[in-house]
């Protein structure tokens, strides 16, 4: 049974925070990425391909912040990050502080399919995707006129702050896709702009393997939210190890990673996942989670808040 999951982000997304038009923009947006990938799981394309198709088209979409409409740093630039694991022979690559990569989600693949490392940083990351011809795009591809707005408020304010954590008309975020394809095998893959007003090149859980990315032969796994937390839980690999280690389901280990783990320390967010038999899980312990998932011979739900 082949399976699809996707998030843009997790936050404090309150009904009235979003005008019927934004809502039908987003709730479009995710059903097309999830359409995208689907369709390839169908056709009997890998659960890699997948995760990477749908992730693109959310990075293609101005809504989200990952790819373009990324959160602006400190310094007026955009730094972003990303990453995908393969489950069957947890084969990574994962990139961070990338500049001009129309797409940082195919520059980690790159890393992961055409060097010897894992985690390639800005400016070599940027290089490598120079290198193999991966479409590059000047800084104005990346403006959003309210994701400036929002970091001259940062600034103001002088905090560095989740996008999805700031003004209710922008409750957008980190991106993520994670899948099981028709021969049994898991992927996940993650993108992020960061957060508004970020300096000292500072990175988040989503390129960091174990963090916010994961895929093994039990689960995958992309996280979206608060990503020191996510880091310091290793709230990824902690699902995956609580069912390895304990025998859990996923939604079992899912649910104790954010909300028995996360929420009682501040970790506000979610998580994607999905297990070897294409069960599918979206828990989150905020608000709300832009999120779409569909199982094979059934029906999409795309949804933002708590149902």
């Amino acid at each position: 049974m082949f399976a699809l999951a996707i998030h843009g982000g997790a936050g404090t997304i309150a009904r009235a925070s979003l005008t019927p038009d934004a809502e039908r923009e987003y709730r479009a947006a995710l059903e097309a990425a999830l359409t995208t990938g689907y369709d390839l799981l169908r056709n009997g394309a890998a659960a890699l391909d997948a995760v990477e198709a749908a992730v693109r088209s959310l990075e293609d979409c101005p809504l989200f912040n990952a790819g373009r409409g990324a959160v602006f740093t400190h310094d007026g630039h955009h730094e972003m990050d990303a990453a995908l694991m393969n489950g069957h022979n947890r084969l990574a690559g994962a990139v961070t502080g990338v500049r001009q990569v129309q797409n940082p989600i195919r520059a980690a693949r790159l890393v992961m399919e055409k060097t010897e490392h894992v985690l390639l940083g800005y400016p070599g990351a940027d290089e490598l995707a120079r290198e193999y011809g991966l479409p590059l795009q000047p800084a104005e591809y990346f403006f959003t006129q309210k994701r400036f707005d929002q970091l001259q408020e940062a600034i103001a304010s002088g905090k560095m702050q989740l996008d999805h954590a700031a003004d209710p008309n922008w409750k957008k975020g980190t991106v993520g896709a994670v899948a099981r394809d028709q021969y049994g095998h898991l992927a996940a893959a993650t993108s992020t702009g960061g957060m508004t007003n970020k300096r000292y090149s500072r990175i988040g859980d989503t390129p960091i393997v174990g963090a916010g990315t994961w895929a093994d032969e039990r689960c995958a796994i992309s996280c979206t939210g608060n990503g020191e937390y996510f880091i310091r839980a290793v709230a990824a690999y902690d699902v995956a190890c609580l069912m390895e280690y304990k025998g859990l389901s996923l939604e079992e280990a899912a649910r104790i990673v954010v909300q028995d783990k996360l929420a009682p320390v501040g970790g506000e967010g979610g998580l994607i996942a999905v297990d070897a038999a294409g069960n599918v899980t979206l828990p989150f312990n905020s608000e709300g989670m832009y999120r779409a998932s569909r199982v094979e011979g059934g029906e999409a739900l795309v949804a933002i808040y708590k149902e």
